[in-house]
């Protein structure tokens, strides 16, 4: 006689038609995509860095802000249009201006802050139009905050598991990361006698990035575990890690030029390595079935024990009818 019922039937398999994933993935090229994040945060916070910079009356460390978040705009226009395939398609984009697509909102920040950034720079280069490249500075500085967090946004936008469900975080994410960038290019290229501000950036944008990851990571279920395993893993760890580092040495060095130099590029690497490591996983829980299938389930659950609840305290059950 037996004691126990027998599973009749294997257990089920995530599964999709043909092997196929259920959603699309992003395809989206790397480099591009990723160096277009990472670059877009660095020039971001680096214009509203010199901005700040040159009202305090530190214009070394202005010039270096100005300088990389021109570098960085352009940049991350290069990677962006060559992952587009064609020019053409980036100023489609800024046809038509949608208020409820991160995409449009992005490209319409991104176009003037390029044009800024570049005015700033090259005034500050040449010594031309000062007062010109002072007030286009302050606009790619107003422009800096928007340009660091929309596209966490945009990734948050979409379907992906890994990029919606975290998006409380993601925004603080890259802002953190985008702070610590341009404050490792700083330590780099500035002089040490006006490096202050950015050592401060450091601390607060190191602490903003790994707070945001570790409540990621914190939080537990299905969707994060791409962030736990597998590369975006080990591009997230080498991301905390260097960014630790140097936001550690951003404060013991604050009189070692060579301290100040290891410091900003670690602080470069790290804000490289999370952005890469946040791009991988997400693709990663767009190929898996289990991370589609299982939040859904889990929601329609609460909602169900929800209904449950809410019968129970009104004297009915959740299948009664008036």
């Amino acid at each position: 006689m037996k004691t126990r019922e027998e599973l009749q039937v294997p257990k089920a398999e995530f599964r999709s038609y043909y092997g196929r994933p259920i959603l699309k993935q992003p395809h989206w090229r790397v480099p591009d995509v990723p160096l277009y994040l990472f670059l877009g945060g660095l020039a971001g916070a680096s214009a509203s860095m010199a901005a700040l910079a040159d009202l305090t009356g530190r214009p070394e460390l202005a010039r270096v802000g100005r300088l990389a978040a021109a570098g960085g705009a352009s940049a991350s226009v290069v990677a962006l249009i060559h992952d587009l395939g064609r020019p053409t398609r980036f100023l489609n984009m800024l046809r038509v201006f949608k208020p409820t697509s991160p995409l449009s909102v992005g490209s319409w920040i991104l176009a003037p802050f390029s044009a800024a950034a570049t005015t700033a720079a090259a005034s500050s280069v040449t010594g031309l139009l000062p007062q010109v490249g002072r007030v286009a500075g302050i606009g790619a500085g107003v422009l800096g905050p928007a340009l660091s967090t929309y596209t966490a946004v945009l990734l948050a936008d979409t379907a992906v598991p890994a990029w919606h469900e975290y998006y409380p975080e993601l925004p603080f994410v890259f802002g953190g990361s985008a702070l610590a960038s341009a404050a490792g290019a700083a330590l780099v290229a500035a002089p040490p006698a006006e490096q202050a501000p950015a050592r401060k950036m450091a601390v607060l944008g190191a602490g903003l990035e790994l707070a945001a990851m570790s409540r990621i990571e914190r939080r537990g279920g299905v969707v994060g575990e791409p962030y736990r395993q597998g590369r975006p893993h080990q591009l997230l760890r080498a991301g905390r890690i260097l960014t630790g580092v140097g936001a550690g040495l951003a404060v013991l060095g604050r009189r070692s030029r060579l301290t100040s130099a290891v410091a900003g590029t670690a602080l470069l690497a790290g804000g490289l390595c999370t952005r890469f490591g946040v791009f991988y996983a997400g693709r990663a829980s767009a190929a898996d079935p289990r991370y589609v299938v299982l939040p859904q389930r889990e929601r329609l659950a609460a909602q169900a024990a929800q209904a449950g609840q809410r019968g129970t305290a009104d004297g009915t059950t959740p299948s009664s009818t008036p």
